[in-house]
C-alpha cells in the first residue's frame, strides 16, 4: 500500500461505501424526511426564532441524537466525535 494512498480523502471515502458503513446504510434505509414534521416538533423547534440562530435541521439533529444515545455520549463527547470522524460527519448531514 503506498502511503499517499493511506491519507487520500476520495479513496478513504470509497473504502466507506464499499464496506457497508453502517451510519450510511441506515440513513439509506430509513426515510427520515417522511417524519421531518414530527421531529420539528419533537425537537421543540417553534416558529418565532426573533433574534436567535436558527435551529439545526430537525433531520440532522436527530441522527445526532440517535449516534449520542446508540453510544452513550456527552454533548460535549458526541459533537467531538461528529467532527473527528468521517463517517459520522457524512452520517448527520446525509
Amino acid at each position: 500500500m503506498k502511503l499517499e494512498s493511506l491519507f487520500n480523502l476520495g479513496e478513504h471515502l470509497d473504502t466507506l461505501i464499499r464496506d457497508g458503513n453502517p451510519p450510511e446504510v441506515f440513513a439509506k434505509t430509513v426515510d427520515l424526511e417522511n417524519v421531518r414534521n414530527l421531529l420539528t416538533r419533537r425537537l421543540g423547534y417553534a416558529d418565532d426564532l426573533k433574534g436567535s440562530s436558527p435551529p439545526f435541521d430537525s433531520v440532522c439533529m436527530f441522527r445526532i441524537l440517535f449516534l449520542q444515545s446508540l453510544h452513550n455520549l456527552s454533548d460535549t463527547r458526541t459533537e467531538f466525535m461528529v467532527r473527528d470522524r468521517i463517517s459520522r460527519m457524512r452520517f448527520s448531514e446525509f
